[in-house]
């Protein structure tokens, strides 16, 4: 009964405050990713205390967003994390392996209990044993000796007024709820006319640890130490304070005091480093930014029909008219460009879900793997970072399971015990190119080929590497010595190639049996808008991708030759090239059924390369890619289609598939 009345007032409160409520579970979410890359970046051998302090700074913000929406589940999952971070902040504790472990596993559940919040459903999340395990952390012997063998000291704590009546409270909170951190009484009766409360502390933290501690309660300056008088040294301790007392609104006078301790300059400047951060960064729905680029695509292509009509007036009014849409048109293009690169975001966010798989998979393998990334801020269209995830997760796993040895087997081999993957991103053109590349066994083409015949796939000795290892995207085949939980089915290759040709990339690779293997993804850098050459075919327009074309030139009859087995062939630059009749090859009718001289475009796609024969150029067009109807998904060759200016619908080609079906 309980759960339920938390969940609905969880909806509840999603309903009353709207897009704060949103808000809080994105902040939520991007601080529960930055805990979990901090605490794989933990190094446990020499714990670098600003490291600490940011892991107590991520929990600290989701504790504090979670109490004040109502969630009290997530907030004392949280408070219980803040305790244990505490400690090995104030080097009460060690870290350890373990406690990494546990940190992860709090961070899941608090993740899961957000999403649940969220509305996200999901089983109830049972966190008993968690809490009693991070309980038993903060709390063993070992800590307990620790704190206690620290000399207690006693400070003068002066808290001036903020206008947050709340401040007092949270400090007294503060000190009740972190064991060992030490007692809070105040020194004053009353209230001094100062505008200042006094404080007594009695505590075993030093100066910098409390200070940036109190950071997240109170702004900068708000609570200073001293080393406590003789006279206050002497007076009676008092119980404690009432939570409920404000603090006192007057200001306080900034000279007073002049022995007393201040923050460190990190503490004083960080609240006003990062407020040009928030100020430049606006968070936008992916629905209201696609809506604007449907609305620009529009706002392009009413201008060139407006280009199109603007061809049949006279001369003085026509020149008028297309000078002013050459203008329209540089404005639609800059544009359409200022709004596609809101679509692009960098690599890092596809490359940071997977140190922490690797982490668990290498753990659960026994297995020692680095994983290191590059060029992480290469920037992809949205789009295609949603759909790449899968594939590269696939390939991450193989390299872990299938590549990177046991530790005792690298050795033997004069390898270290600890194998490397490396995610490599970078721009090359327009496309992206996406590496995923490991130091383990690389493949066995014996092997392969054995595997290959098994399955009924016809494979000869004589195939060279790079045939052979295209094999390992056949349905079905494996060389995994036995079916395990992670791989071993057959099943993740091919689909690794088949969504990535979907998306109008290729996948290459590369291997060396002993030394290791790459994978190489390539990809157009969006989805959403692309460079096409226009060709008539027949008495259709068909669209090219202009980062397939590689030159366009006339032929005469006598340079194409019919080789038997082989097609047509057309002699071109001192190169030999299948010439692929596209009217032909999409059962066009044509007349003549092939012109005395034929224009020809020159493709490569796949390292392949080929003639096109086309009709006519009908010249070069930035167009946006719409995705085809579930209907027309299987039309073979074809990756999309475009509306033109003059309201026909264009095919956009697949070169890919298309030169592959020519060489079969």
């Amino acid at each position: 009964m309980s759960e339920m009345s938390n969940d609905g007032a969880s909806k509840a409160a999603g309903r009353a405050l709207g897009p704060y409520y949103q808000a809080f579970f994105l902040e939520a979410g991007d601080n529960l990713t930055a805990m979990e890359h901090k605490l794989l970046a933990l190094d446990l051998a020499a714990t670098d205390a600003e490291a600490l302090n940011a892991l107590f700074r991520c929990v600290h913000s989701v504790k504090g967003g979670a109490a004040s929406f109502g969630f009290q589940d997530v907030a004392a999952l949280a408070h219980q994390i803040e305790a244990l971070l505490d400690k090995l902040r104030r080097h009460a504790l060690q870290p350890t392996a373990a406690m990494v472990d546990l940190l992860l596993a709090a961070s899941d559940a608090l993740r899961a209990l957000l999403g649940r919040h969220q509305g996200s459903g999901g089983a109830a999340v049972d966190n008993h044993a968690l809490l009693a395990s991070l309980r038993r952390l903060c709390g063993g012997p070992a800590a307990d000796q620790a704190v206690a063998a620290m000399p207690v000291r006693l400070l003068e704590m002066t808290v001036t007024d903020t206008g947050d009546a709340s401040l007092v409270h949270n400090l007294a909170e503060l000190f009740r709820d972190i064991a060992g951190l030490g007692r809070f009484e105040p020194l004053d009766a009353g209230r001094p006319a100062s505008g200042a409360q006094r404080f007594k502390l009695s505590t075993h933290s030093s100066d910098r640890d409390l200070l940036d501690l109190f950071s997240f309660h109170a702004p900068p300056g708000a609570v200073r130490l001293a080393p406590l008088g003789l006279a206050d040294r002497l007076q009676g301790s008092l119980p404690g304070i009432d939570p409920a007392t404000p603090a006192v609104t007057p200001a306080a006078d900034p000279a007073a005091d002049p022995g007393q301790a201040e923050a460190p300059p990190a503490t004083r400047a960080e609240p006003q480093a990062s407020a040009p951060l928030e100020a430049a960064t606006l968070r936008v729905s992916a629905d209201k930014l696609d809506q604007l680029i449907k609305l620009v695509a529009d706002l392009a292509l009413t201008q060139a029909r407006l280009a199109r009509h603007s061809q049949g007036l006279g001369a003085g009014l026509g020149l008028q008219l297309s000078a002013s849409l050459a203008d329209l048109q540089g404005h639609t293009r800059d544009l359409q460009q200022a709004v596609m690169a809101m679509r692009m975001i960098p690599m890092a966010g596809v490359f940071n879900r997977f140190p922490r798989m690797l982490r668990d998979l290498a753990a659960r393998l026994g297995k020692q793997v680095v994983l290191v990334t590059q060029g992480e801020r290469t920037e992809l269209d949205r789009g295609l970072v949603e759909q790449i995830t899968d594939p590269l997760t696939h390939l991450v796993r193989n390299s872990c399971d299938h590549g990177i040895e046991l530790p005792a087997e690298r050795l033997a081999r004069g390898k270290p015990e600890q194998g490397t993957l490396t995610l490599r991103a970078s721009q090359q053109g327009t496309s992206v190119v996406i590496e995923v590349r490991d130091d383990g066994r690389g493949l066995n083409r014996h092997r392969l080929i054995l595997r290959a015949r098994e399955i009924g796939i016809a494979a000869a000795d004589s195939m060279s590497d790079q045939q052979v290892w295209q094999l390992i995207f056949a349905p079905g085949l494996s060389t995994a010595q036995a079916v395990t939980d992670i791989s071993g089915r057959g099943v993740g290759m091919d689909v690794v190639q088949k969504n990535i040709q979907a998306l109008g990339g290729t996948v290459d690779i590369e291997s060396a049996e002993g030394q290791g293997m790459r994978v190489t993804l390539r990809l157009p850098l969006t989805l959403a808008v692309l460079d096409g050459l226009r060709v008539a075919v027949a008495d259709e327009c068909c669209i090219l991708p202009l980062q397939s074309v590689l030159a366009c030139c006339q032929i005469e009859p006598g340079q194409i030759t019919d080789i038997t087995g082989h097609g047509r062939r057309v002699a071109l630059r001192s190169q030999d090239l299948p010439l692929i009749d596209l009217a032909q090859h999409f059962g066009l009718p044509r007349q003549p059924a092939m012109p005395p001289a034929s224009t020809v475009v020159v493709v490569e796609a796949d390292g392949a390369r080929a003639a096109l024969l086309v009709d006519h150029l009908l010249g070069q067009q930035q167009v946006v890619v719409k995705r085809l109807d579930a209907h027309f998904r299987q039309l073979p060759d074809v990756s999309g289609a475009t509306l033109l200016a003059d309201g026909r619908v264009a095919l956009i080609l697949d070169i890919g598939s298309l030169l592959r079906r020519g060489r079969d």
